[in-house]
C-alpha cells in the first residue's frame, strides 16, 4: 500500500493484472519512461506532517498551506472542511493505454491556428513534460484531459445526486439516476479495438443519463455525442416527461443549472465541451494534497451496503458537502480555460490537473466577473481497492463529486458507482429513438 517504488509497482502491476504486452516495455529504457509519464517522483511525501492518519484542521492549516489550494485553505481555516490525510499510493494504469503512448510518443501534433490535433492514434497525446514558456502547452494539456485514460464502456447503475443548503445544513432533494459510457475511437479495454466500425456520425464518445427517482421527473433523460472531429457542432438531447418528446439542446442550455442543481452540462467529466471554445493556457506544476485513495480502505462503517456489498462513499464538513475521504499528496498541473464567447457566464475555469493520470480533480469557477464562484471536487480512488467487478479496471474511479457554490452557501454531491459494462453497451442505446422508447 506504501510502496511508492515506481519501477517495481509498474512490474507487479502487469504481472498480477494477467495482460500481455510489448516484450520490450519490460526493459529498463520504457520502464523509465513510463516512470516519468506516469508516476512522478514527489519530494515532500516522506514529510512526517503528510503522514497517513493526521488531520488538517483549522488549528494547524497554516502548517500545510503549501500543500493545499488557496480555496481549500480558506475553507478549512473557517471550518467548513477538515482533511484527512492517507497513505502515498502509486495509481496504476491500463497495460493497453501504457503501450499504446510509448508507442506513439511525439507522433500528435497541434495545428497553432486553429487549435486542432492531428496524428492522434491512442494513449496520451503528449506525453512530454509541458513547459510554461510552450504557447501550445495549455492545448496539449487540454488534449491530454480529452484523452485521459478511462475504460471504453462503462455503466453507473448507482448515481444519487443530493442538493444541500449549506448554511442550514439541510439535505433539499436527492435523484437517483442510472448513466452510461460508450467510447466508438481510440478504445483499449474492450473489443472491437482500436475503433467500433459502424459510427457513421464519427462520433468519440456518448453518454446517457436516465433520471429513475423522484417521480415528478421520473424518465427524464439526457444524450451527449461527443464528435471526434473538435470543431464539430456539439449534440445534446433531453427527454422530459413532462413534454414526452425529446428537444435538442442549444449551446447556451449547457451552461444552465441542470434539473436545478449546482452543476452545468458544460462541467460535467470536468469540461464537457469544444476545446476549440475555449482559450487554454498552461500554469505550471505543484505538490499538492488531493482526494485519492483507497476506496476499500476508508472508513464506511455508516455507509450503508447495496445487494453485492459496496458501500459508497460519505460526505462530510459543513452542510456535508465536502466527500469524506483521505487525500495524498500528487504532483499537479495548472491549467486556465477562458470562454471566448464574451456572452459566457463564466470568465475562466482553472483545473488543478493529477499529472499521472490527467484527471481534472480539483476545479475553481469563476463567474462573468471574475469572482470565485464553485469549487469541484472529484473523489479518486485506485481501482485495485474497488468493487470486485472492477478488478481488470486499472485506473482511476470517480467515487463522488461535490460541487459547492461559494457564493450561495448551497451544493450538490454525486454518489457515483460505475463499473465496468457486464455485457457490451450497444449503440442504439445512445440513440434519440432510444430516448423516445424509454419515455414510453
Amino acid at each position: 500500500m506504501t510502496d511508492i517504488n515506481p519501477l517495481r509497482r509498474y512490474c507487479t502491476l502487469l504481472i498480477a493484472g494477467g495482460f500481455i504486452v510489448n516484450q520490450s516495455l519490460a526493459g529498463e529504457p520504457d520502464a523509465s519512461r513510463s516512470q516519468a509519464i506516469f508516476t512522478p517522483l514527489l519530494p515532500d511525501v516522506a514529510q512526517p506532517a503528510l503522514a497517513s492518519g493526521n488531520q488538517i484542521n483549522s488549528n494547524n492549516v497554516a502548517h500545510y498551506s503549501r500543500w493545499l489550494d488557496g480555496a481549500l485553505d480558506a475553507l478549512i481555516r473557517n471550518d467548513k472542511l477538515t482533511i484527512s490525510l492517507g497513505p502515498a499510493l502509486d495509481f496504476p494504469v491500463h497495460p493497453n493505454y501504457l503501450e499504446a503512448t510509448l508507442k506513439h510518443q511525439g507522433e500528435a501534433s497541434i495545428d497553432p491556428l486553429t487549435g486542432d490535433i492531428s496524428s492522434y492514434h491512442s494513449g496520451r497525446p503528449f506525453s512530454q513534460p509541458l513547459e510554461v514558456d510552450d504557447p501550445l502547452s495549455g492545448l496539449k494539456a487540454a488534449w491530454n484531459m480529452r484523452y485521459a485514460y478511462a475504460p471504453d464502456e462503462i455503466e453507473t447503475a448507482s448515481f444519487i445526486w443530493q442538493y444541500k443548503d449549506m448554511e442550514r445544513e439541510k439535505l433539499e432533494r436527492t435523484l437517483k439516476m442510472y448513466g452510461a459510457i460508450l467510447r466508438y475511437q481510440h478504445r483499449h479495454t474492450h473489443e472491437p479495438m482500436p475503433e467500433i466500425e459502424s459510427n457513421p456520425t464519427d462520433l468519440y464518445t456518448a453518454m446517457y443519463l436516465r433520471v429513475n427517482y423522484p417521480q415528478d421527473i421520473r424518465n427524464t433523460q439526457l444524450l451527449i455525442h461527443r464528435k471526434e472531429q473538435d470543431s464539430a457542432s456539439e449534440q445534446a438531447w433531453l427527454y422530459t416527461n413532462t413534454q414526452r418528446r425529446v428537444r435538442r439542446l442549444a449551446t447556451g442550455q449547457k451552461t444552465d443549472a441542470f434539473l436545478g442543481s449546482d452543476i452545468m452540462i458544460e462541467d460535467f467529466l470536468g469540461y464537457n465541451g469544444r476545446i476549440k471554445d475555449m482559450s487554454w493556457v498552461f500554469l505550471g506544476s505543484d505538490y499538492l494534497l488531493l482526494p485519492m485513495y483507497a476506496h476499500t480502505q476508508l472508513p464506511l462503517a455508516d455507509s450503508p451496503q447495496d445487494a453485492e456489498g459496496y458501500q459508497p462513499i460519505n460526505f462530510s464538513g459543513q452542510g456535508n458537502c465536502f466527500p469524506d475521504v483521505s487525500w495524498q499528496l500528487r504532483k499537479v498541473l495548472r491549467l486556465e480555460a477562458l470562454p471566448k464567447d464574451k456572452h459566457h457566464p463564466l470568465s475562466k475555469r482553472h483545473y488543478i490537473i493529477d499529472a499521472a493520470t490527467f484527471t481534472p480533480v480539483l476545479g475553481l469557477i469563476y463567474d462573468n466577473a471574475g469572482k470565485l464562484w464553485k469549487l469541484s471536487i472529484a473523489a479518486m480512488s485506485h481501482s485495485g481497492f474497488h468493487a470486485p467487478q472492477n478488478a481488470t479496471w486499472q485506473g482511476v474511479i470517480n467515487d463522488g463529486v461535490s460541487m459547492i457554490d461559494l457564493q450561495a452557501n448551497h451544493c450538490t454531491t454525486l454518489q457515483i458507482k460505475s463499473q465496468l459494462s457486464a455485457k457490451p453497451l450497444s449503440h442504439r442505446h445512445f440513440t434519440v429513438q432510444h430516448l423516445r422508447a424509454m419515455g414510453r
